[in-house]
């Protein structure tokens, strides 16, 4: 028996990731360094994969249905939703809380990253509002909150390869560019990307330039492997930016082609380079799930650049800006 599904089987009926709100503020003192930080996350369970039993949800639509299972924070902290909610920057005060929602519309599950992706997100975008506010460049803005020397040392290397330059053009020129940073889990990859965009005023649409790559996974075994999967990481992470949005009403999904629910595609792939700091003296740190939360917030920043519009949900839909 050969059972294939076909496309609007597969958009209808898969789970979903978790859909994320997020609140941040902050304050700074006279010299521009912040001194308090406040991150509030909201999250459905990321972890809703499939595993035996009442898990599967062919269980559900049984003649004699199987019930499905309440989400509970059991397995890990907050099911997804606080991974990289606590920056990794070194700011005197902070309060980070993760809200667990476990009531969800439709089946969610786990993308790459958890809650990763949305947490740095807001956390990198909120950066370089707080760089604007304090009158300074934002990676120079990033590294004064720094003490990690290997933080610092990745955001540099991203920044001289992609030959970054205080001040560039004003917000609203049609050209941008953007950076973000993020350590995986606090624990794993660092990960520092540049990226260089242009947007067409008329009618809003996103071209992806060029984009630069820093990373240091503490020893490096295969570089071309670990390049893979940061250039491989960061193309996800755009197209997840620009393009990947799930629709639904009550019936259920509409989202259910190419057409409705689009991808990133090759004509709008950038330029990628990628550096690789080696550390043979440094045990080994994953890297798989590095670029995909960082890219998005260096999409946005540079969105920002580009237009002076701050992008605060996404994807990122077209609008004009002339």
């Amino acid at each position: 028996i050969s059972l294939k599904w076909e496309r609007a089987d597969e958009h209808g009926w898969e789970p979903y990731g978790p859909a994320m709100s997020l609140t941040l503020s902050a304050s700074l003192d006279e010299s521009g360094q912040v001194i308090s930080w406040n991150h509030d996350v909201w999250s459905y369970p990321h972890l809703g994969r499939p595993r035996s039993g009442d898990l599967l949800v062919a269980a559900w639509h049984r003649a004699e249905p199987l019930i499905k299972p309440r989400p509970s924070i059991r397995y890990t902290r907050h099911v997804g939703g606080w991974r990289n909610a606590d920056p990794l920057y070194a700011f005197p005060e902070r309060r980070v809380v993760a809200h667990f929602v476990p009531d969800s519309p439709l089946r969610t599950s786990a993308l790459r990253t958890l809650g990763g992706y949305g947490n740095v997100f807001a956390i990198e975008s909120f950066m370089d509002e707080l760089a604007e506010a304090a009158g300074v460049d934002p990676v120079e803005f990033r590294l004064r909150h720094l003490d990690d020397p290997r933080a610092i040392a990745v955001i540099e290397a991203a920044a001289a390869k992609a030959n970054w330059q205080p001040g560039g053009a004003s917000p609203g020129a049609g050209r941008g560019r953007g950076f973000a940073f993020s350590q995986y889990k606090n624990i794993q990859c660092y990960t520092a990307i540049v990226v260089d965009i242009s947007v067409d005023k008329a009618t809003g649409a996103i071209k992806l330039e060029r984009a630069v790559i820093a990373a240091d996974a503490g020893q490096v075994v295969n570089p071309d492997g670990l390049s893979n999967q940061l250039e491989g990481g960061f193309v996800q992470g755009a197209s997840w930016a620009l393009y990947e949005g799930v629709h639904y009403e009550q019936k259920g999904i509409t989202s259910l082609d190419w057409e409705s629910y689009p991808i990133l595609r090759f004509d709008n792939a950038p330029y990628l380079e990628t550096v690789i700091l080696n550390r043979p003296d440094q045990p080994f740190l994953g890297s798989g799930e590095a670029t995909q939360g960082p890219t998005p917030a260096a999409i946005a920043n540079a969105l920002y650049a580009a237009t002076g519009i701050r992008h605060r949900q996404m994807p990122f839909t077209r609008q004009p800006t002339s």
